[in-house]
């Protein structure tokens, strides 16, 4: 054990930068969202699929009938299968089951669609227990679990017969756990400053064979540090003609305040005793900017055909991860900064639509990207390693008025090794399930 604790390079704090990732998503952003599009491999920039679509492209909205109003009630469950070895050691993470709840409400009224929508945007974590090497002998479980969400508020246009364009805010709100343990060495490694008593008192600390930092609310849908914020997106779609439609939208990349916890609801410990109380600030974390190009093939009355490409702009938005340590204990502050560079991310999104009956439709699809972390980053508490996922689907109407969607989204295991030797392997099976009623 002494030894994987002088090898071990534990980083969990960049494990908040790869919530979404560890989750089986492209990044931080879901794979798909509502299970219409997830059947369809994610594609959504130009095809009917319901509320969600104020969660991509929100002038697909304006495909709603007019003098209709759509209620839809969703929820999803990702369920990542992660494991690390090293040296013999194996830990695998108890966290497999993250529930991801969906609302949404539109109404079109002859040119317009508007309406109201709560989406998660991501959330997952790991958690390794207290006996594990990821524990670095602390005694204590490791874990880290982030959620994103919004609250929507969308508006389409139809311009003329042909175009229409739509635009959404949102209100956006983040939260994050971390019980974090590494060597002192390694935390002190990541500091870039420090003031008062603390900052005398990490000399002594990064000779530590382990030191904490912990912050853990113990609620499945909050964590301790949260931020609220704003986002925005913009979007058209064109009917080129009666069977092909056209469709691209851009999201801008989210305004979050710094995610805070309560005032001494966050501990820094070590070996020995130490342990004082204070506030953790995460500095600037932000969602990317997304862009989106699709386009949809009605190729035969049963038959629909869909594509998409995406670019997301990880390297603006995870250049770094900051963070800060206020004691309310013995007094002063720290700060850690890690080097993320992100790559930018291209998606593709392939899918198709079989409308066996007037009852009964199968979906599939496939979601093809790769991974914007680079291998020097890769985490064990949140590894995105995950790039493809073949996804399935189905549709069924319950009633001239209702409909019940869902789709799986599996992601084959993916196998790295960081620069100190850890083994990583992740795969994911991702379930979403949607309700719709019209009147």
């Amino acid at each position: 054990m002494k030894a994987s604790r002088n090898i071990f390079y534990l980083t969990p704090l960049c494990a908040l930068l790869a919530a979404g990732s560890a989750q089986a998503t492209n990044g931080m952003v879901m794979e798909g969202y509502g299970p219409i599009s997830t059947g369809m491999g994610g594609a959504s920039q130009a095809i009917d699929h319901g509320n969600a679509a104020m969660a991509q492209n929100p002038a697909t909205l304006g495909m709603l009938a007019d003098g209709t109003a759509r209620i839809d009630v969703a929820f999803g469950v990702l369920g990542p299968d992660v494991k690390s070895s090293l040296m013999g050691m194996e830990a695998k993470s108890g966290g497999t089951s993250y529930l991801m709840p969906a609302f949404g409400y539109t109404r079109r009224s002859g040119a317009y669609t508007y309406g109201i929508g709560m989406f998660a945007q991501g959330g997952m974590g790991t958690e390794y227990d207290a006996t594990s090497f990821l524990a670095m002998g602390s005694g204590a479980p490791v874990r880290s679990e982030l959620g994103v969400g919004n609250v929507i508020f969308p508006v389409a246009y139809q311009v003329n017969p042909n175009l229409t364009v739509g635009a959404t805010l949102k209100f956006m709100w983040s939260s994050l756990d971390m019980r974090l343990a590494a060597s002192g060495g390694q935390l002190a490694s990541m500091v870039t400053g420090a003031s008062g008593n603390l900052a005398m008192a990490l000399g002594p600390l990064s000779g530590a064979p382990w030191a904490r930092i912990d912050f853990s609310d113990g609620n499945d849908f909050t964590g301790a540090a949260k931020a609220t914020g704003v986002g925005a997106s913009l979007g058209a779609t064109y009917k080129v003609n009666r069977d092909v439609t056209m469709g691209a939208s851009y999201q801008l990349k989210s305004r979050l305040s710094d995610m805070k916890t309560a005032s001494s609801d966050a501990s820094i410990s070590a070996i020995g005793g130490f342990v004082d109380h204070g506030q953790i600030t995460i500095v600037d974390f932000q969602m990317p900017s997304v862009f989106a190009v699709g386009a949809s093939w009605q190729a035969s009355p049963s038959i629909l055909l869909a594509a998409d490409l995406k670019y997301i702009g990880w390297a603006d938005a995870m250049k770094s991860f900051k963070m800060r340590y206020d004691s309310s204990g013995m007094g002063g502050s720290v700060s850690f900064a890690m080097q993320q560079d992100w790559k930018d991310q291209t998606v593709l999104n392939l899918g198709m639509a079989w409308k066996t009956n007037d009852v009964l439709t199968l979906r599939a699809g496939l979601n093809l990207a790769d991974n914007p972390i680079p291998d020097t980053y890769v985490n064990p508490l949140f590894p995105a390693t995950v790039k493809n996922h073949v996804t399935l689907g189905l549709g069924y109407k319950v009633s001239q008025a209702g409909d019940f969607n869902m789709s799986v989204a599996m992601a084959p295991k993916v196998t790295v090794t960081t620069p100190q030797g850890i083994d990583i392997s992740h795969a994911q099976t991702n379930w979403q399930f949607m309700y719709s009623h019209r009147f």
